[in-house]
């Protein structure tokens, strides 16, 4: 159940309200929902994002590169902001995955992802 805003294209489709997330280093491409965060969205869909307060931003493990579309994602909190104190290479477009929500879907509608080497390599270590 979609809601069209008036004066929006008239596909009717939820494709406007989502975006594509596209990860850096994956093959496959991912749907993120309006609403969704990036690791609501990676456990969706079989994507491997550490998590291991289980998403509750009491933690640095979910920590992502935004490379495109951050724009129209949710603003870091304090909180957010004092997690990625604690995380490891950390810079203007880190985020936490449970804490970065799509607000709208970009212009070119996608959203652009780096999982941070560390956390892919502890991910695929079972840490």
């Amino acid at each position: 159940m979609t809601s069209s805003p008036a004066g929006s294209a008239a596909t009717g489709s939820a494709a406007t309200d989502s975006a594509r997330l596209a990860v850096r280093g994956e093959s496959r491409t991912f749907t993120l929902a309006q609403g969704q965060s990036i690791l609501e969205a990676a456990m969706a869909q079989g994507l491997a994002l550490d998590h291991a307060c289980g998403g509750v931003c009491a933690c640095s493990t979910c920590h992502v590169k935004v490379h495109r579309g951050g724009e129209c994602l949710s603003t870091a909190s304090e909180d957010e902001l004092d997690q990625l104190d604690e995380a490891r290479d950390v810079g203007l477009e880190s985020r936490l995955g449970c804490q970065a929500r799509l607000l709208r879907r970009p212009a070119d509608g996608v959203v652009e992802i780096a999982v941070p080497t560390w956390n892919v390599n502890a991910v695929r270590e079972g840490h």
